[in-house]
C-alpha cells in the first residue's frame, strides 16, 4: 500500500509531471542535462538558450571555439569542463549519425554523461521506463525511508526500481524531482500540509 500512497499523492500533487529543461532537439536535451550537474534547470535555460541561438546545429558546435563556449556558460559550475564537453559531445554524435540514439552504452560512453544523464534522455526521448536519481530525488528517497543515506546513486536506483515496481517509473522520476524542488525542500520542507509525512523520517 505504500507505494500506491505516494504514488497517488504525487499523482494529486503534480498531475502533469514534465522536464524543466528548454530543448527543441534531441542533442539540446543531452546537452542541457549534462550542464545541470551542480546548477538549477532555471540557470542551465539561461544559458541553453544563448548557447543554441549562436550554435544552432551540431555542425556549429562541433566547429565552436572552446572560449566562446566558456563565455555563454561561464555561470555554472565546472564550466570549463563543460565547455569541453559540449564540444566533445557535438563532435561524437555528429560522427555518430547526427542524432542522440537508444543506446544506452553510448550515451554513457560521451564526455560528461553520466547514468542519471542517460535516464533523463533515454526517458524523455524515448520513454524509456527509467528513473534517474538526482539530488532531490535522493532526498526524499531517503526522506521516504526508500533508501538509506549511505546508499550511492545507483544503489538508490535500484531500490527505487524495486520499490515501485509495475508502476511508471519515467513519471514518478519528473513527479519526485519537482516533489524535492518545490515541496520536500533541502531547506524548509513544507511538512505541514504533505501528506507522506507519517512515513517521512526527516526530523
Amino acid at each position: 500500500m505504500i507505494p500506491n500512497k505516494i504514488v497517488t499523492y504525487l499523482d494529486e500533487l503534480i498531475p502533469d509531471p514534465r522536464c524543466e529543461l528548454n530543448y527543441n532537439k534531441d542533442y539540446e536535451l543531452l546537452i542541457a542535462v549534462m550542464l545541470s550537474a551542480q546548477t538549477t534547470d532555471k540557470r542551465v535555460n539561461v544559458v541553453t538558450a544563448k548557447l543554441f541561438q549562436k550554435y544552432p546545429n551540431l555542425d556549429a558546435l562541433a566547429n565552436s571555439e572552446i572560449s566562446d563556449i566558456i563565455a555563454i556558460i561561464r555561470s555554472l559550475g565546472s564550466f570549463n569542463r563543460k565547455a569541453i564537453n559540449i564540444k566533445e559531445i557535438a563532435i561524437s554524435l555528429k560522427n555518430h549519425g547526427g542524432s542522440v540514439p537508444n543506446d544506452r552504452e553510448f550515451l554513457e560512453s560521451l564526455s560528461g554523461v553520466g547514468r542519471k544523464t542517460t535516464n533523463v534522455v533515454l526517458s524523455n526521448l524515448y520513454d524509456v521506463n527509467v528513473i534517474a536519481v538526482d539530488t532531490h530525488v535522493n532526498r526524499v528517497s531517503v526522506r521516504l525511508g526508500i533508501a538509506s543515506e549511505k546508499d550511492d546513486v545507483y544503489m538508490v536506483e535500484k531500490k527505487l526500481n524495486k520499490f515501485f515496481e509495475g508502476y511508471s517509473l519515467n513519471r514518478l522520476h519528473h513527479q519526485l524531482v519537482l516533489f524535492g524542488r518545490y515541496y520536500c525542500k533541502a531547506k524548509k520542507p513544507e511538512c505541514i500540509n504533505c501528506h507522506l509525512k507519517d512515513m517521512c523520517k526527516y526530523k
